[in-house]
């Protein structure tokens, strides 16, 4: 069993659709390295697309998971219930940001989470449209495609898409999209497409996942707010990819000391385990009739377990500060990788443990080096490295590390990140 002959097995069986990045198999994971079936060592720097919060197969989640097992794995939370998932729903509306009584449900996937925040938003509003922001990425699933702000390839070949959802800039000032741009086109589709008294919500990621790793200006997240309060419009906020400490706050919109209406919660929020939720005010999770919300797996007690044990681990080794300090290590060292290469690096970017590069060409900003991109993602490997693309026109690096990663493997991988990077820039 090798990584090529895995590789030729898969493509066999499995669709197109669903790719991988790289054509390594893992065999086995620990906190911030993986080894394949070859034998080869990786530093992860991508942590199962920031799932991984806590490093691989924490032993505190690995216990808990392990004894949930010897009790029993289903029963469906709808059907008979378990102190697990309630515990988990006291600590979640505890954690949330603000000081309103909050509830919250479960679910298995961030679509989901997504989903059922429309669906709740418009229960409780009577309204039926949503505005999102250009860039944004909220799901694969039909309603979630057409919130997301990008074509290809999250949305290519796949319409129709449901009607009411509309598309506002997100302020981004490296290209010149300011705050002001983008408040002023949320009030124009309010004269020209939807009436604010129409709108059920308006979502946001706080930083931008797949478009770019683009952070919501604080002033931004207060304006929305302000507006939502106004027009009596739901405020969402999509923090599946920067929850659970990953930004150096439990949760992103803390930075702007702004209180959503609804929140959503999955990737980091288990270790791995497949579970999600939407924590909201209590007056506006309420407004779905009973059996309105929900599914099967929504809950799952395994994934409940992981959850406490990774709020456990999260707060036992202080991961929110420690985040911070990862993102100051990799920002000073890709900051003087800039300064070498003022004319490639467009621009360092993070958010405590949520960091990025922007690569262009000949220092032009709307000039996106995307191939660049694409052959230093896949030449990663060939570093002993685990690296991920993401942006608009592909060209941004996201730096994603477990939030229990050492100096000492982040010194090491950001050492064979700069061999590569002077391999195929110089």
């Amino acid at each position: 069993m090798t990584n090529s002959s895995l590789q030729e097995r898969k493509v066999k069986v499995i669709a197109r659709g669903q790719g991988n990045v790289y054509p390594v198999y893992v065999d086995r994971a620990e906190n911030a390295e993986l080894w394949d079936v070859d034998g080869n060592r990786y530093i992860d720097f991508g942590t199962g697309i920031a799932v991984c919060n806590t490093g691989h197969s924490h032993p505190k989640v690995v216990t808990a998971v392990k004894e949930q097992l010897d009790k029993f794995s289903h029963t469906c939370v709808m059907i008979n219930p378990y102190e697990s998932a309630v515990e988990l729903a006291e600590k979640l509306t505890e954690l949330a940001p603000g000081n309103s009584e909050k509830k919250a449900i479960f679910v298995t996937t961030g679509a989901e989470a997504v989903e059922n925040c429309i669906k709740i938003a418009r229960a409780h509003t009577g309204r039926r449209g949503v505005i999102a922001f250009n860039g944004g990425f909220h799901g694969r699933t039909n309603l979630t495609m057409a919130l997301t702000g990008k074509i290809t390839p999250y949305k290519h070949q796949f319409g129709p898409f449901p009607a009411d959802v509309y598309h506002a800039p997100f302020p981004t000032s490296l290209h010149n999209v300011s705050v002001t741009d983008s408040l002023k086109a949320v009030e124009n589709l309010f004269k020209v497409d939807i009436a604010p008294s129409d709108v059920a919500a308006i979502i946001i990621e706080p930083v931008q996942g797949e478009g770019g790793f683009y952070a919501a200006p604080a002033e931004f997240l207060q304006a929305l707010r302000t507006m939502c309060d106004l027009h009596g419009i739901v405020l969402i906020a999509d923090e599946i990819q920067t929850g659970f400490g990953r930004t150096g706050k439990m949760f992103s919109i803390e930075h702007a000391d702004v209180e959503p209406d609804l929140i959503t919660m999955a990737k980091g929020i288990a270790g791995g385990f497949p579970i999600a939720a939407v924590v909201g005010k209590s007056e506006i999770m309420d407004a779905p009739l009973p059996g309105g919300l929900g599914g099967t797996y929504g809950g799952s007690p395994v994934g409940c377990v992981a959850a406490l044990a990774v709020l456990e681990v999260i707060e036992e080794d202080n991961l929110v500060k420690r985040s911070s300090q990862i993102g100051q290590i990799f920002n000073e060292h890709l900051s003087q990788l800039q300064s070498r290469f003022p004319k490639v690096i467009a621009q360092v970017r993070n958010q405590g443990a949520m960091i990025a590069i922007e690569l262009v060409e000949e220092g032009e900003n709307e000039q996106p080096n995307t191939e660049l991109t694409q052959a230093i993602i896949a030449k990663a490997t060939q570093h002993g490295l685990i690296l991920l693309a993401c942006g608009f026109h592909g060209n941004v690096i996201r730096f994603l590390p477990a939030l229990t990663i050492s100096d000492e493997l982040i010194y090491e991988g950001l050492a064979k990140f700069n061999t590569l990077f002077n391999e195929l820039v110089s």
